[in-house]
């Protein structure tokens, strides 16, 4: 319902970037752009190309942008170039045109940023955006930054209480020193293991090992994506997902929403091509058949854990239901938004919907990161 008296506000949603996971990020814009309630929102498109240059999109440049097997869309360099605020005291933000003539493309009251991975997910976007005091979705810097990094925010989950999976980790540079350590690197911990990147989303170069002789290719998998990897152990448990979405007000209250279930019918883990190109093998059970003593105990485990890592707006909480209660696997503090995104659909089956979502998620930011 748009606000009384109240002309619609302006948004920019910022997409691509500089990460493998740049074609997600496009895909995920063309979905929030067809669902936006142009009746609150009048939207600015700036997209990142591979290189970092943010440059003025077209809607008819997203109309296309679908995600199918082996053709992911791309920001192509348009030869504009977007400029954010030169100062707090403006929200006014800029384009050059391929001319070279510069136009103002007016007052901007909030940030959507729909990146994904590194140089987007991370902390450093968002603190781009604080130095100029620029409103925007999802959590800050240090909230950002933490989540990202798989080893730090596992040492401060356990830190604080709450089971997370063993795990090593282990960077390019100590196995350049010590060529065995690839030999001994699974002492300790459970097979299966999983392999992953110390910063990376989507399932990007993440490995299942069953056995030692897998190690150096998951490896060698890993840190084509990131200089440090993790090595975790398999936790044997059923895959749950709940949403977070902070609430108003000075001491806002964390809500979340059903919890769903992925079910695995002949696929070892949820990966790439399962939570994006639809591929067989896993199904959604939503909402998952939990006791409400499982629901209590993954809401309060996810609440605690958005708080303690200090996410704000909205993230995803992906945990394993194991027989001792659960075990949390990641934090996403900017999930995947598409239409058919775990995120979205999770606030769909309690009511929300994802036109609803994603104003609420725009004037939470306004409210929460008011103008100076």
């Amino acid at each position: 319902m748009q606000r009384a008296g109240s002309a619609p506000r302006t948004v920019v949603i910022l997409f691509g970037g500089r990460s493998s996971e740049h074609g997600i990020s496009c895909v995920t814009a063309a979905g929030v752009l067809r669902a936006i309630d142009r009746s609150l929102f009048n939207v600015i498109l700036v997209g990142m190309t591979p290189q970092g240059a943010t440059v003025l999109m077209r809607e008819e440049d997203l109309a296309e942008y679908r995600l199918e097997a082996g053709a992911l869309p791309e920001v192509r360099d348009n030869g504009t170039r977007v400029l954010w605020p030169a100062s707090t005291q403006t929200q006014t933000i800029t384009v050059i045109e391929q001319s070279g003539t510069l136009r103002s493309l007016g007052h901007v009251d909030a940030v959507l940023p729909m990146l994904h991975g590194p140089y987007g997910e991370d902390g450093t976007v968002q603190g781009m955006l604080d130095l100029v005091n620029m409103p925007y979705v999802g959590s800050g810097v240090l909230g950002s930054a933490l989540c990202m990094d798989k080893h730090m925010v596992k040492t401060v989950l356990a830190e604080a209480g709450i089971a997370v999976a063993p795990w090593r980790t282990v960077t390019q540079e100590q196995l350049a020193a010590d060529p065995y350590l690839a030999e001994r690197i699974d002492a300790g911990l459970t097979y299966p293991l999983f392999v992953k990147p110390a910063r990376a989303g989507s399932s990007v170069g993440v490995s299942r090992v069953t056995e030692a002789a897998q190690i150096p290719a998951a490896l060698e998998t890993a840190f084509a994506e990131d200089r440090t990897v993790l090595i975790e152990s398999g936790v044997t448990g059923r895959e749950v997902e709940i949403a977070v979405l902070e609430g108003r007000g000075e001491q806002p209250t964390r809500t979340s929403s059903v919890i769903g279930e992925i079910v695995f019918s002949g696929r070892e883990f949820y990966d790439f091509e399962a939570k994006y190109l639809g591929a067989s093998g896993v199904d959604l059970a939503l909402p998952a058949d939990v006791t409400d003593a499982e629901f209590t105990a993954i809401r309060d485990a996810a609440v605690r854990a958005f708080e303690v890592t200090q996410c704000a707006g909205h993230s995803r909480i992906d945990f394993f239901l194991t027989a001792d209660g659960p075990v949390l696997n990641e934090i996403n503090t900017l999930p995947g938004f598409t239409p058919i995104s775990m995120y979205p659909r999770l606030w769909e089956a309690s009511g929300m919907s994802y036109t609803d979502l994603i104003t609420e998620l725009i004037e939470l930011a306004i409210e929460k990161r008011p103008a100076y």
